[in-house]
């Protein structure tokens, strides 16, 4: 019995295929029931302090919105002035928390990039509603892709899903241009999809440039280019970004491979070649959108369009 419970362990540590050490394991148990999930669930942010999980779907006539606890459990749902959800964001600051969500539908709540209170008050709305353009002044946005904001208030904005737009744009606290990288290309700080945006602790701005299949990575203060990686994307581009703890890996999702890679994150200075450590393969058909990573706990939640569900990954 003992050898069993042993084998079990191994099977669990080792991925039998590729023969490299599981960094992460499957939570069978999140959520406690996932019937709640009634659309595609497009994306997830994680609340670390408080442990809750914010999850946006799309569908008819369905709750936007769904938060969870850590553990798994249904709290409470919103659904209003939210089309399309496409990247959402958990801000805490010192005084209070919100829920940033980008709305890439077409009809009169789209183009938009909306600040929720955790309850699901609307509390502010960037960009024209209804109306996809490029203008800075008044802001427009169109299909923003995902948002990631600092605690200054400053805020990073990957727009766009698909649409005219394939910019990264960083505003100011009162949502004024600080700088901007772009447009549509392959040229060294140009995108094809912009898709997910994250900031590290040493600065440094990633991008997931989708339809590029590549990592671009920028100076948070100025702006200026620092390097790329695309050597671990010769399969399918990333489509998620986001570090753990730390800042030791970034954890990418991969939609059409159906994998989460674990990079190893360089520290300060040189970006380098880009070095997988460990994979995750989801089961076929689950396609991995975006995902966040519980800062505290370490879990990696996965928001899956294919599977129409959220799952956990907790570290071993």
């Amino acid at each position: 019995l003992f050898l069993y419970f042993q084998l079990l362990n191994a099977f669990d540590y080792f991925s039998p295929w590729s023969g490299q050490p599981q960094l992460y394991k499957l939570d069978v148990s999140w959520p406690k029931i996932p019937e709640y999930f009634t659309g595609q669930t497009f994306c997830v942010a994680v609340d670390s302090l408080h442990g809750l999980v914010y999850v946006a779907q799309r569908g008819e006539n369905i709750p936007k919105v769904l938060v969870f606890s850590e553990e798994g459990y249904f709290l409470y749902s919103w659904n209003n002035t939210l089309e399309m959800p496409h990247g959402i964001f958990v801000l805490n600051t010192a005084t209070d928390s919100s829920v940033w969500i980008t709305d890439v539908g077409t009809g009169k709540y789209g183009h938009t990039v909306k600040q929720y209170s955790p309850s699901g008050k609307l509390m502010q709305i960037l960009g024209t509603p209804g109306n996809a353009g490029s203008s800075l002044n008044p802001l427009q946005f169109d299909q923003p892709a995902e948002i990631f904001v600092e605690e200054t208030g400053e805020m990073y904005v990957v727009d766009g899903d698909g649409g005219m737009n394939n910019r990264l744009l960083k505003l100011s606290t009162d949502y004024k241009e600080i700088w901007l990288r772009g447009p549509n290309g392959t040229g060294i700080g140009q995108f094809r999809i912009p898709h997910s945006v994250t900031v590290d602790s040493f600065g440094r701005v990633w991008v997931a440039d989708r339809d590029n299949k590549r990592i671009q990575v920028f100076d948070k203060v100025t702006g200026e280019w620092l390097g790329s990686w695309s050597s671990c994307f010769v399969e399918d581009g990333p489509y998620s970004v986001r570090f753990t703890a730390n800042d030791k890996y970034l954890i990418v999702a991969q939609l059409n491979i159906n994998r989460l890679s674990i990079l190893a994150a360089p520290p300060v200075g040189s970006i380098g070649n880009c070095v997988v450590v460990n994979t995750i393969q989801l089961a076929d058909e689950t396609k991995p959108h975006l995902l966040d990573v519980d800062l505290k706990s370490g879990a990696i939640y996965v928001a899956e369009i294919g599977a129409q569900q959220v799952q956990k990954y907790v570290p071993l």
